[in-house]
């Protein structure tokens, strides 16, 4: 059966300042990271060519195309869409959407066999810079090699991030170590720096694929989370208005 070992799935981050590509394969994965600022199309396609050809491959072998869904960049969110987006039409297959929060919780745990690696549960808390002094966050729990989301992705203020932390209690922080020390101070938690790469795109894309969390092409979409918030907001002052009417 087409399915019976491993499937055939090639992932893309580019959310990010480097695009990040995996094309994984029975027992293998083949990955390449890009260089940064190279994440637009113009520059992604010809690395993806080369990750077939180095794959010996072809986009219709694909079980199943994934992709980085955010939060991040909007610019390089719908780099990584468009291109899952026309492989999967193209092909007739699903998409699998990798959250880049958990992508990072994930890689955090991979870096070092950390403790969810040796048995136990293990909560990260992820943070990443959202611009103009604030912070995208989630909050993920590792046990037994299966991941749960305990606190979906948010905004907030940066300055907030030592409340959100001690109100976890998580087991350690992931994201860019540097800028998360320097929002927490002294805070008394393990920080982990942690970059999405191809190995762990395919780790994840291959857990959601066992488990059926696969979309339609036309349902890749990006993970606006600021967008979100904005709406939420509009939301509130709509029905705050609609009450005093």
């Amino acid at each position: 059966m087409r399915n019976a070992v491993a499937p055939t799935i090639f992932a893309i981050d580019t959310a990010g300042e480097r695009c990040a590509l995996a094309l994984a394969h029975g027992a293998g994965v083949q990955t390449l990271l890009g260089e940064a600022g190279h994440t637009h199309l113009e520059l992604v396609m010809p690395m993806i060519d080369r990750l077939f050809a180095r794959g010996r491959l072809r986009p219709e072998q694909c079980d199943a195309f994934a992709f980085g869904s955010g939060p991040g960049s909007f610019t390089g969110l719908r780099v990584a869409c468009t291109i899952v987006q026309g492989l999967a039409l193209g092909t007739g297959r699903p998409t699998i959407a990798l959250g880049n929060l958990q992508l990072l919780a994930v890689a955090a745990d991979a870096a070092d066999g950390g403790p969810a690696a040796m048995g136990r549960r293990c909560r990260y808390f992820v943070a990443t810079d959202a611009r103009m002094e604030q912070a995208y966050w989630a909050v993920y729990e590792q046990e037994n090699g299966v991941w749960t989301e305990a606190a979906p992705p948010s905004l907030c203020e940066a300055g907030d991030l030592p409340r959100m932390i001690s109100l976890w209690q998580p087991d350690c922080c992931a994201g860019n170590a540097s800028w998360i020390h320097r929002h927490i101070g002294e805070a008394a938690v393990a920080v982990r720096d942690a970059v999405i790469e191809g190995a762990i795109l395919a780790r994840l894309a291959r857990d959601k694929f066992a488990r059926g969390e696969v979309l339609a092409p036309e349902l890749a979409l990006p993970a606006y989370v600021r967008e979100r918030v904005a709406l939420t907001v509009t939301e509130r002052l709509a029905s705050a208005a609609g009450g005093r009417s």
